[in-house]
């Protein structure tokens, strides 16, 4: 309630997106928590953790769908710029950290076991071959959507939430003194 996101200017701008998911990481029924966060010039602007609709069978299609999701955000995220007029200089990267989707995402030939994620790996393929997209493998450790799709020790979560640019809000932005305008007390 007291944090708030820190907006920098940049001298250079970039759209940057991360994409994970937890893997059966719901208890109850077993489906999945996939999340992205988009940055855009360095700064957080765009960010989604959501329940996966259905229960996947593996590691590679529950992250191949959270790709997806954020490949769409992204794609989205370009249009927008492209209507206001702001250019982006290189081609956006989504950075992923499951190895089998990175292996998937550059192999061109499918196979049986991918037929119920098919649509997704079109989808995503033609971004990239478009030119709308680069996909990079981050290592896990190094993943901030974490925050967003796992459970996570104290110092893990404060450690992430500050590649989140998010930072305590000055005292006179929390609201926690009520002005008197005009003889009215607003409440």
């Amino acid at each position: 309630m007291h944090d708030g996101l820190l907006l920098s200017p940049s001298s250079h701008l970039t759209l940057e997106g991360f994409s994970d998911a937890d893997w059966g990481g719901q208890p109850d029924d077993r489906r999945s928590t996939s999340g992205y966060l988009v940055y855009l010039g360095g700064n957080l602007v765009s960010w989604s953790s959501y329940k996966q609709k259905v229960v996947s069978h593996s590691s590679v299609e529950f992250e191949y769908r959270g790709l997806a999701f954020a490949t769409a955000e992204m794609i989205w995220m370009q249009a927008l710029l492209q209507e206001l007029c702001v250019s982006i200089p290189v081609i956006p990267l989504l950075w992923y950290d499951n190895i089998n989707a990175y292996h998937m995402a550059k192999n061109h030939v499918f196979h049986a076991r991918t037929k119920h994620i098919e649509i997704d790996l079109h989808f995503i393929r033609d971004q990239v071959t478009r030119g709308k997209l680069q996909l990079q493998f981050i290592p896990t450790k190094k993943q901030p959507t974490d925050l967003l799709t796992k459970n996570l020790t104290n110092s893990k979560f404060l450690s992430l939430k500050t590649q989140l640019c998010i930072i305590p809000r000055p005292f006179h932005l929390r609201g926690d003194d009520k002005p008197n305008i005009k003889g009215f007390s607003i409440t």
